[in-house]
Formats: structure tokens, C-alpha cells, sequence
């Protein structure tokens, strides 16, 4: 069962305990990235572009539950939002 990523209107919690915060998460990605070597040839990623990415699993840190974790909305998300589309309904705004 594949988790959607949390976005800036939802978050993941676990049905079973309930837990918000704490998850260990199995991903895939693909990424293009610049990397520079310095003298002593310590690489650093300078760049990073994603060029597509999956979650594959999210299992609870608290009580190790496996594909029991769901999205839900943030506290305040829906208030947020409505501000935010009144700000972009004011003229001159």
C-alpha cells in the first residue's frame, strides 16, 4: 500500500496509537545532482533536482504498526486556507 507524502494542508498519523511525529519511512527516488569535489576530493551535493519520487512504505516509530498510517489534516489547515483565498479574492492584494 503506497502513502501519499503529507502535504502543507495534511500530515500522517497512525490508527492504531495515534502517534504524529515519529515514522520510518521507505522511499524511492531518482535525482540529478551536482556534486562538487574539493582538493582533498570531499564530495558536497550542490544541487539537487528530483526528478520523481514514491513513498514505498510508512510504518509507526511508536508501536511499529505497518500500513496503518493515513493522512489527516493539519490544525488550522482549513482556517489557513480560507485566509489565504480571502487575501487573494482583495483587489490590489
Amino acid at each position: 500500500m503506497t502513502v501519499p507524502l503529507p502535504t502543507e494542508g495534511t500530515r500522517w498519523r497512525c490508527t492504531l496509537c495515534g502517534n504524529l511525529t515519529r515514522f520510518n519511512v521507505i522511499r524511492s527516488s531518482r535525482v540529478v545532482e551536482f556534486v562538487h569535489l574539493d582538493l582533498a576530493g570531499e564530495p558536497r551535493v550542490e544541487e539537487r533536482e528530483v526528478l520523481s519520487e514514491s513513498v514505498e512504505s510508512v510504518t509507526c516509530r511508536w508501536c511499529g504498526a505497518v500500513d496503518q498510517v493515513e493522512l489527516v489534516d493539519r490544525p488550522g489547515a482549513e482556517a489557513e486556507a480560507a485566509a489565504q483565498a480571502a487575501a487573494g479574492d482583495k483587489p490590489g492584494v
